[in-house]
């Protein structure tokens, strides 16, 4: 018997302070940086895009991951 699960996510990260940190030069840089974390955690990104202070991220989760987990991967990846 198998199960089937689709939960989307949209996730909105911003920047500390709200910062206008994320230029345009290095936001599409961090954007590839974001779906490889996803796709190392088995996840699948519809869409990623942001602005200067805040990015949004929709995403199917897969179900071995906790999202509170990937967040603080995608977070502790990007803070650098």
């Amino acid at each position: 018997m198998s199960t089937y699960t689709q939960i989307i996510y949209q996730i909105v990260i911003g920047t500390k302070y709200r910062e206008k940190v994320l230029t345009k030069n290095n936001r599409d840089e961090l954007f590839k940086f974001i779906h490889g974390i996803l796709k190392n955690k088995q996840c699948f990104l519809y869409q990623v895009n942001g602005v200067e202070d805040h990015i949004h991220i929709v995403t199917h989760v897969h179900p071995n991951v906790a999202l509170a987990s990937l967040i603080k991967d995608i977070k502790l990846a990007c803070s650098h």
